[in-house]
């Protein structure tokens, strides 16, 4: 990650660049970073990651905390659009913490909770738990960012991401293609 300062954008500049987010394929989409947290506030982006039922990410710390209770969090999915805009540059997307960045429309109208994704050899299925932003998004990358993906009809496009869980264990890599079943 980059050490040069970041100046978060106004609400304004987010709602300029909101166009671009909804331009994102709505299938075969693209798998373009992989981020796993061995714990808090650690970043791994390797260019590939196993996936299973039982451990979602291999190596990540949902499979080690109070997190796998609960399954239907298993993986966290952010639109590389989006997380490009709020975040200054892509040295800065890991701080998002979700597993895959994926060129790739996330909103409700596009994914139903029990949709199913293929990607690499992996199969994953939406569910319906809303992920919202926390006051860490909102450390890391702007108040107004964290307003921008959790206010209104944000919460439609789902701008702060999804929730999957893996139904079909696999590998997942970087530049895997990502298809709706």
């Amino acid at each position: 990650m980059s050490d040069t300062p970041v100046t978060h954008l106004t609400p304004e500049q987010l709602e300029r660049g909101l166009s671009g987010v909804l331009s994102s394929p709505q299938d075969d989409g693209l798998v373009e970073m992989l981020i796993v947290r061995p714990a808090e506030n650690e970043r791994l982006t390797p260019e590939s990651v196993d996936v299973t039922s039982l451990l979602g990410v291999n190596g990540d710390h949902w499979s080690k905390d109070k997190y796998r209770e609960m399954p239907d969090i298993q993986i966290a999915i952010i639109n590389s659009r989006l997380l490009d805009l709020v975040s200054g540059g892509r040295d800065r997307w890991s701080l998002a913490g979700d597993n895959i960045v994926a060129d790739l429309d996330l909103s409700q109208a596009n994914l139903v909770p029990g949709q199913k994704l293929r990607t690499g050899t992996a199969v994953l299925e939406i569910t319906d738990t809303p992920h919202e932003g926390c006051k860490k998004f909102a450390s890391r990358f702007g108040s107004a960012a964290l307003r921008f993906v959790n206010v209104g009809p944000a919460k439609e496009l789902r701008l702060r991401g999804i929730y999957a869980r893996v139904i079909q264990d696999g590998m997942i890599a970087v530049g895997d293609r990502i298809q709706k079943l």
